[in-house]
């Protein structure tokens, strides 16, 4: 089954390559979607797929890349839209 989460993760989560990262593990998982900073320092993630696969990314979101510290994690889960054609690293808002 399809599904989208939009994820926050907080902690020390910027200038440390996550977003690079989390593109790398959407991309091996075949998700689509987006990642981007934001302006109050957590990274946020829209990702589509299938459901098993946007639950393994949440899981990987948690431990982050090693220079990473994940504070915690924010998910919410709603209908995909089948919007995106590929993972892509987006500008903060």
């Amino acid at each position: 089954m399809t599904g989208r989460t939009h994820l926050l993760i907080y902690g020390d989560v910027i200038g440390v390559g996550f977003r690079a990262w989390i593109r790398g593990q959407s991309q091996d998982l075949q998700l689509t979607g987006w990642v981007r900073n934001t302006e109050d320092k957590r990274v946020e993630i829209v990702a589509e797929g299938e459901e098993e696969k946007l639950k393994e990314l949440i899981k990987k979101c948690h431990q982050g890349p090693e220079v990473a510290w994940v504070e915690r994690v924010e998910e919410e889960w709603v209908e995909a839209s089948g919007e995106f054609a590929g993972f892509e690293i987006l500008l903060p808002p």
